[in-house]
C-alpha cells in the first residue's frame, strides 16, 4: 500500500507552495485532487466559513497571484477566471475533511496530511543539519585562529634562525689569535 501512496505524495508535494511563510495548497489543486469542481469546493468552504479562520485558509492578494504566476504554479491570471483563489494551510486541509465527505476526498485528505508530515520532518532534519554545520564552522574558525598563531610562531622562529645564521656567517673583524 505504501508504494501506491508514494507517487500521490510526490504529486501533492509538487503542488505545495510557500505563501505568507506557510506551506499551502491552492483551491484548484485541492479540487482537482478531490475530484470536484473548484466552484463546488469554494461553495462548501463559504457555507462553513466559521471553520476556516485566517490561519487555516486565506484568499490570495493580487501581489500573491502575480507571484504564483511568475513561479509558474499557474500559467496566467486568466486561469482563475476572475475568481480569487483560496490558499489552505495544513490545518485548513484537515478541516476540509469535515466539509467534503466523499470517499475520494477522505482518501486524498489522508495523503495530503501525510505529505505535510513528511515535509515537516524533512524541515526538522534540515534544521538539525544546519545546526551541525554551524558547529563545524565555529570549530573551523577556532582552528583557523590557532593555525594562524602557529604560523606566526613559526615565522618568528624562522626569523630568529635567519638572524643567528647571518651572525655566524658574518666576516669577523678585530684581533685574531
Amino acid at each position: 500500500m505504501k508504494n501506491k501512496e508514494q507517487p500521490q505524495e510526490l504529486i501533492i508535494t509538487s503542488k505545495i507552495i510557500a505563501l505568507r511563510e506557510e506551506n499551502v495548497l491552492l483551491d484548484f489543486h485541492l479540487a482537482e485532487s478531490y475530484g470536484v469542481e473548484t466552484r463546488a469546493l469554494k461553495q462548501a468552504v463559504r457555507r462553513n466559513k466559521d471553520r476556516f479562520p485566517g490561519d487555516f485558509m486565506f484568499e490570495l492578494t493580487n501581489d500573491e497571484i502575480d507571484a504564483v504566476v511568475s513561479q509558474n504554479v499557474i500559467p496566467s491570471k486568466k486561469h482563475f477566471g476572475g475568481a480569487t483563489p483560496f490558499a489552505f494551510t495544513e490545518n485548513g486541509v484537515a478541516m476540509l475533511s469535515s466539509v467534503l465527505k466523499s470517499k475520494v476526498a477522505i482518501d486524498m485528505n489522508i495523503a495530503i496530511m501525510r505529505t505535510f508530515t513528511i515535509i515537516r520532518k524533512a524541515l526538522m532534519v534540515q534544521q538539525d543539519i544546519k545546526g551541525e554545520l554551524n558547529d563545524v564552522k565555529k570549530q573551523l574558525i577556532a582552528h583557523e585562529d590557532k593555525l594562524l598563531l602557529i604560523f606566526d610562531y613559526l615565522k618568528q622562529l624562522e626569523q630568529a634562525k635567519q638572524k643567528e645564521s647571518d651572525f655566524k656567517s658574518r666576516k669577523r673583524i678585530g684581533y685574531k689569535p
